[in-house]
């Protein structure tokens, strides 16, 4: 009988979860016959050698609350092109992290290993988000995937470089219009990049999707493509106007989201847009220093259907895992991840060793059970905060009062990929056709979700 998640936080002294995908190679046929149950998991690429070790340590104190368990690690960070490859070659590992857009599409093609009866033994199975537990389950409501991390969108930007340009770093821009505005002076006063956006590995739709719901704008309506409208051109008009007429965009237009991490991190853009809870990801693997860091929440029209875009992140399992490896998985998914969301004693301690050992703590994010339970847990690790919270006021002051917009559920991937296409256009055209490339797109939108249903 594996430990439970209550037994793990007394029999093992926690240290430090860090929020890294746990993805990794799937079991192999000549694991040794040593009468364990072998799961393999990974490490985000990238991290500083203390938080390597700081996951190694986890693995180990994993290890030793479950001597039945071995767990291997190998390093991987998911991408939209790295999934699918691994998915259609059958190398996907015993866990791994999809993001809320790909989860019920898998359920549903059987692409997953159902692990609901195991999920169902959960002690906090039933305190999830509806909203946010959708996005693992099936249509019956079994849990196939556990959701793990969720996140409102966020204006990420550069106090340094706001100071450097003469901007107030404590008033971050409200409107898109004072976006413009502010990428303008950065990059004239700075010579770097005012305003960055991502634009390959379906990025580029992700972000433009963004844009268009904070405008009041959809990209799918039940199956119907919504891509020719008038938030979508004056999204891509703002976006033309700032990189062909400001010059406020900077020189390097091609990035997917590791990259634009690490130029942002870097001191090379002012402003970017991505998931609010990003903070640690910028910290552990790019570097940054937390004194050039403000997060704001993103600037919505004046219009009852603007909101900002949410999403997250669920942990699944191989369909190729045997019943005790998917069983070990789950025992995995809920220690290394669930535990400092739902066991005081586990949070507190997990959030002391990583402020021992440098690492982010009290970063925000949206949670993936109730605004109570979250504050709760908040309560619990006030003590080792060591994230510049003030610095994120104007995002954490504001976002849970925004509405919260889930992603589009029709080939999502797909109409990302489509959109993609549209903003690199814009990028690097500088006549390029904005009515022809909304018409193009909106064609090929719906013949990827026809495709889809």
């Amino acid at each position: 009988m594996l430990t439970s998640r209550a037994t793990a936080a007394r029999t093992a002294a926690a240290i430090t979860a860090l929020g890294v995908s746990a993805l990794g190679l799937a079991a192999c046929s000549d694991e040794p016959d040593d009468g364990k149950t072998h799961i393999t998991v990974t490490i985000d690429a990238g991290l500083e050698q203390e938080a390597i070790d700081a996951f190694e340590a986890r693995v180990e104190q994993f290890e030793d609350a479950n001597p039945d368990i071995d767990v291997e690690t190998q390093e991987y960070t998911w991408t939209a092109g790295t999934f699918t490859a691994q998915l259609a070659g059958g190398t996907l590992p015993d866990v791994f992290t999809i993001p809320f857009t790909d989860g019920r599409g898998l359920i549903e093609r059987g692409q997953i290993a159902d692990i609901s009866a195991y999920t169902a033994e959960l002690p906090y199975r039933d305190g999830f988000n509806p909203n946010i537990a959708a996005a693992g389950e099936d249509a019956d409501g079994n849990l196939w995937a556990v959701p793990i991390a969720a996140y409102g969108q966020g204006l990420h930007y550069n106090r340094t470089l706001f100071a450097a340009a003469g901007l107030d770093p404590d008033a971050p821009p409200t409107t898109w219009a004072e976006v413009q505005a502010a990428a303008k002076a950065i990059s004239d006063a700075t010579g770097e990049a005012g305003y960055s956006v991502m634009t390959n590995d379906n990025t580029g739709g992700w972000i433009l999707t963004t844009v268009v719901n904070a405008l009041g704008g959809r990209t799918e309506d039940g199956g119907t493509a919504t891509i020719d409208t008038p938030q979508m051109r004056e999204a891509l008009t703002q976006l033309q106007t700032m990189r062909w007429a400001d010059d406020s965009m900077g020189d390097t237009l091609q990035y997917d989201w590791g990259t634009i991490n690490q130029d942002f991190a870097a001191g090379r853009i002012g402003m970017y847009v991505s998931g609010g809870g990003n903070y640690g990801n910028l910290f552990t693997q790019n570097g940054l220093n937390p004194d050039d860091y403000g997060l704001a929440v993103l600037p919505l029209a004046d219009s009852p259907d603007a909101g900002v875009l949410g999403g997250g992140t669920l942990a699944a399992v191989s369909p190729n895992a045997e019943a005790d490896e998917q069983e070990a998985a789950v025992a995995w998914i809920d220690f290394y991840y669930m535990e400092k969301l739902t066991d005081q004693e586990a949070a507190v301690a997990d959030a002391e060793v990583k402020a021992e050992t440098g690492q982010p703590v009290g970063a925000p994010e949206l949670p993936v059970f109730d605004q109570a339970t979250y504050d709760e847990q908040q309560g619990w690790i006030a003590e080792y905060v060591n994230v510049p919270v003030e610095q994120m006021a104007p995002y954490t002051s504001q976002v849970f009062a925004q509405p919260l917009l889930t992603e589009p559920v029709t080939a999502t991937q797909e109409v990302y990929g489509v959109l993609d296409t549209v903003v690199q256009s814009i990028l690097t055209d500088e006549n390029a056709d904005i009515d022809a490339l909304l018409e193009t797109a909106q064609a090929n939108a719906q013949a990827a979700m026809d495709a889809a249903a």
